[in-house]
């Protein structure tokens, strides 16, 4: 005669295949576990990225803020070569030529009149 193997008994109400198996629940627990973990990492990442765009757009405001005000250093710097090259001013020569800033000429001469 042969036998059935036993069949755990189901709670009541429960259809039969809907039952997981103990490898299929341990996987269901991983996957679960796993997605966890990537959420987690994506929150980190997330947050470290706003960071990092925040950052960018100080730089670039301050790029910006530097570019509106080139004109204003160049004419600066112009009226301190022709400075330094009208009153033949070493001090004022050494201080550009610091700063990259190569001064070169003699000074004009004065036109009669003042003009």
């Amino acid at each position: 005669m042969r036998r059935e193997p036993r069949r755990r008994r189901l709670p009541a109400g429960q259809p039969e295949g809907l039952r997981l198996t103990q490898l299929q629940s341990r996987l269901l627990i991983g996957s679960a576990s796993l997605l966890l973990v990537l959420v987690v990492v994506n929150a980190v990442l997330f947050i470290g990225n706003r960071q990092i765009q925040r950052e960018v757009a100080q730089r670039n405001q301050v790029i910006q803020q530097s570019l509106q005000l080139e004109p204003i250093y160049q004419s600066l710097v112009r009226a301190l070569a022709e400075s330094a090259v009208a009153r033949q001013d070493e001090a004022l020569r050494t201080l550009l030529a610091s700063e990259g800033i190569q001064v070169s000429g003699t000074p004009a001469p004065a036109t009669p009149g003042g003009q």
